[in-house]
């Protein structure tokens, strides 16, 4: 190629030598390196020193992740916006949606999306206290790896809770106590139905959810304590009152009951996530404009070509 473009993390030393062994430029975009992964490196700092030196420019997710790229070794590194920005909003079946929303009715729901071992028992915990005020509560747990359904519908089962099992075909019925979508590829779906989200990953200490997808599918967005994995975009959505952070259960219990009721708050918070997300999504005309005087050199160097 007479350009690589190489995105977030895929450092393959052996590509990069080559590629640069055959003088072709190459950028890195949306470059990512989360704290856990830049310790890891400083381990082996002469090797990524000199990968990160073949790359003319490193377009970062984040101000925390150009200066990472910089103290490695990167020759130039620059945040312009993070790329998730422009992708489209997670896609969801319309008469699927439609068939929950009839089940569902007028019932109180919140979700835990992409929830991961230790935090279904909190949300099963937090579920019960607050449907002892909301009697007809829906919680609906999608966990971030659905072979674990059959483990979470055990558990959920030894609270004394009614489970409805996605997988398993089961309905959601006025008995429903906790709807557990442990299928593939329809968060989409679950953002849509749900109204209030709480961002999984984040009451154990594994670095958090992208948010982005809930914010731009009108959710008021929750999240514990273990974001670092996106921590300056959390910092934002906070500075725009787009989402607030629990510290634990208690404090996602009573975050969770006050949105619940308070549609005035939660209406509130919904429209300053999809501000604070449209407001980002001019991430993409950003980078083109980086890339453009690469793809003007390009340009010229093929016009011989193209005129023989």
């Amino acid at each position: 190629p007479d350009l690589a473009l190489w995105v977030e993390s895929e450092f393959w030393p052996n590509l990069i030598i080559e590629t640069a062994g055959r003088n072709i430029p190459m950028i890195l975009i949306n470059g990512r390196i989360s704290p856990r992964s830049f310790l890891g490196w400083q381990r082996f700092g002469g090797l990524i020193k000199k990968l990160l030196s073949c790359f003319a420019l490193c377009l970062a997710q984040a101000d925390a992740d150009a200066e990472r790229l910089l103290r490695l070794g990167a020759v130039s590194a620059k945040y312009v916006g993070n790329l998730k920005f422009s992708a489209p909003p997670l896609p969801a079946d319309a008469d699927e949606l439609s068939n929950l929303q009839d089940a569902v009715g007028d019932r109180p729901r919140w979700l835990a999306a992409s929830t991961h071992p230790g935090e279904e028992i909190i949300v099963a915990g937090v579920h019960q206290r607050l449907a002892g005020t909301r009697p007809e509560l829906l919680t609906v747990i999608v966990p971030r790896h659905p072979d674990r359904g059959t483990e979470i519908a055990a558990m959920l089962r030894g609270q004394k809770l009614a489970v409805s099992r996605r997988s398993d075909g089961d309905a959601i019925g006025p008995q429903t106590d906790i709807y557990l979508a442990d299928t593939v590829g329809e968060m989409g779906l679950f953002f849509r139905l749900a109204g209030v989200v709480f961002m999984g990953k984040s009451l154990v200490p594994l670095g958090g959810q992208n948010p982005l997808e809930a914010a731009r599918l009108d959710c008021a967005i929750v999240y514990g304590p273990h974001m670092m994995n996106f921590d300056e975009m959390t910092k934002k959505m906070k500075n725009a009152a787009a989402a607030l952070e629990v510290a634990d259960e208690g404090a996602l219990e009573t975050v969770i009951g006050r949105l619940l009721d308070d549609g005035v708050e939660r209406g509130r918070m919904i429209a300053a996530a999809g501000e604070w997300a449209v407001a980002e999504a001019g991430v993409l005309d950003a980078v083109v404009a980086e890339l453009a005087p690469f793809l003007a050199t390009l340009s010229k160097e093929n016009a011989p070509r193209a005129r023989a």
